[in-house]
Order: C-alpha cells, then structure tokens, then sequence
C-alpha cells in the first residue's frame, strides 16, 4: 500500500502567511502540519509517498526531501492546475499504479492517526475505505449516508443533510477509483469532486466501507484551525525543560523548552512549547502558544497564538492572543502599560508597530 499526501492547493484562506511558506509548512506546536501526516503513514506501516504539489513544489521538496529522514521513499507528483481532488488523484494514477493507497489531505491532523484505518482496510479488503466522524453542524460538509456497513450515498455540503457523519479528508482506495473519476463531471464549480467519484464507485456496485474516526480531527484550513490544532495537539504534551530558566522566572503546567532556549524573568503558563535559542525577556507566554525556533520576546505577554522561527516581539504593550505570526516577523511597541488585547495574522518578514 502506497500514501498519497495532496499538498497543490495555494492556501488561499491563510493568506496574508501561504504566500511565502506552504500551508503544510505553517508548525502545529512547532512542527509542520504536514509532518503529522507523514508520522501518521510510516506507523501505519506505509513506505512510499507521493505528494501531490504545484508549484509549491519549490519549497516543499527541499523541505520534505527523498524521505530518507522518515526511512521511508518520497516522490512528486505535479498537478498543473486546481481541478478538484479527483483530478489530483488522476494526477497520480502512474505513480500509484494497481496498489491500494491512502489519500489524505495535507492539512488535516487526527489524534490517532491512521493505523486502524488502514488495518481495517487490510482486514476486511473493501473496494475504499471512508473516513467518517459525527458533527453538530454537517451542512457545512460532505456527509455520508450509511447502512450497515457500507456506504449508500454521499452529498456535499447538503442544506438538508441526512446524518451527522462528516467525511474527513482521509481515504483508502483500489485502483477502482481512477475508473470512477474518469467516469464523473466537473461541479459546478469546474472541480471533479471527491464526493462525485465515492459516489461513483457506489453506483458501480463496489464496496464502499465507513470507518468512524476515534478522537479529535482538524482540518487546518484557516487560521482559526489552525489556532485549534495547536491547542489540540499541546493539549496532549508532557512537560520536558531542556533549556535555562532563571531563579525568578515561574513555570506552570505542561511546559516544553527545548535544547538552547533560555527564559529571564518570565512566567510561562502550559500548555507551551519554546522551540530551540528562543529568548523569553521579562514576559508572560501562554497558555496554548508555540514559540518557534531563535524567536525573541521581551517584554510582552502572548497566549494562545502560533508563533513562527526567527520572530521578534518587543515591549508590545497589548497582550498578543489568537494570532498567527510569520517566520522573523518583528512586532514592536511603545511601551507596556496599556492593558487591551490584539490579534494578528502576519507573514513572512511582515513588520508591526503598536502604540
């Protein structure tokens, strides 16, 4: 069995930040999104990925590499143009060949990965295997209808749905699959969906199995899942203090410092991860934040937020929450005797001044 990883779309949602690193890149408790996605195949017992990129493919190989670093073996596979997630499959038809593969979309994270998924799949030997979860809201999904233990029809993002079961971005296919989405039409948005090609292999009379996902699920689609991923994933650390902490400074809860970080007269409240060289100065940082690598911040306060390698934050006087800030951003302010908060999505090199 191979992994498919689809890594092509532009990442539009997260802009002002995608338009210098690929959302994939963008670290949940400083770790590329991406990453989880590939820890999750190699425990599954899946040696070969394909990622499926565009021309993202600049920054992402040299990033990911031949996969020899996971002890795993990594290919690209180029989708032109943004023609659907079908199309991206069909993209990949050479490089998948007749074997069975994975399908999961870059930006999702699931708390327990995929190994049941995939060992269910071995064991019952289905035509596909569907990832399913149950939602409060599934109008704003695809959603899968199921009897039994199969799949009998799916709509996507229905005003009227008929179950609860969101279809999450991850899949099992057999080579079935390329002769479904030959066999559809592009929506109405001009995209051959995914949703069209299941369907498609449930009229064709294969067997379309359900596997309902056990723990949380992300789609780091936005900021604002992407804030919620990063609470999910510290939610689960262990506290581990490899680097200096002053005799004044306080440590609360769950914290990471990790190798070469060091932390002055600060008070750090978990769940946090300080990546490598960072410098807390006289500052508060957290609950729920990732500092990334050779960050600095004095004389701030930061909670809640993403904050990326080589950033500089300073005397910033508003305490700084449920933001997303770039790789050696730099945020500076005046003084630190105002007490509002701010939040802010900044990219790359991006510059702000607070008074």
């Amino acid at each position: 069995m191979k992994g498919l990883i689809l890594c092509a779309g532009k990442g539009t949602r997260m802009r002002p930040i995608t338009y210098a690193v690929p959302k994939m890149l963008i670290p949940v408790a400083n770790k590329p999104v991406i990453h989880y996605a590939i820890e999750a195949m190699k425990e599954s017992g899946i040696k070969e990925i394909g990622f499926v990129v565009s021309e993202n493919r600049a920054e992402l190989e040299p990033a990911l590499g031949n996969g020899k670093k996971w002890g795993m073996k990594f290919e690209y596979v180029m989708q032109e143009k943004p023609r659907g997630i079908a199309h991206a499959v069909l993209c990949a038809e050479d490089y998948v060949g007749k074997e069975d593969f994975v399908l999961y979309l870059g930006d999702n994270l699931l708390e327990r990965g995929i190994k049941e998924l995939v060992d269910d799949f071995r064991r019952a030997k289905p035509n596909s295997a569907i990832s399913l979860i149950p939602v409060k809201e599934p109008r704003h999904f695809g959603v899968a209808v199921v009897k039994g233990d199969s799949i009998i029809s799916l709509e996507e993002k229905p005003k009227k749905p008929k179950s609860n079961l969101a279809i999450v971005g991850v899949y099992i296919f057999d080579s079935n699959v390329f002769k479904a989405a030959k066999r559809i039409k592009p929506s109405g948005r001009g995209e051959l969906e995914i949703t069209d090609t299941i369907s498609e292999l449930v009229r064709m009379g294969l067997n379309v199995k359900p596997h309902l996902v056990q723990g949380w699920w992300r789609d780091t689609g936005q900021k604002s899942d992407m804030i919620e991923a990063n609470q999910a994933v510290l939610d689960s650390i262990a506290a581990d203090i490899k680097g200096k902490v002053d005799e004044v400074s306080l440590i609360e809860g769950r914290v990471v410092i990790d190798k070469g970080a060091e932390v002055t007269g600060s008070r750090i409240r978990g769940p946090v991860v300080i990546g490598s060289k960072a410098k807390i100065i006289n500052s508060f940082i957290g609950p729920y934040t990732s500092i990334g690598d050779d960050v600095t911040v004095e004389n701030s306060s930061i909670e809640n937020s993403i904050v990326m390698s080589g950033t500089r934050i300073s005397d910033v006087s508003r305490r700084i929450e449920s933001s997303l800030i770039g790789n050696k951003a730099v945020i500076e302010g005046a003084d630190i005797t105002a007490s509002a908060s701010i939040s802010v999505t900044i990219g790359d090199l991006c510059r702000i001044e607070v008074d």
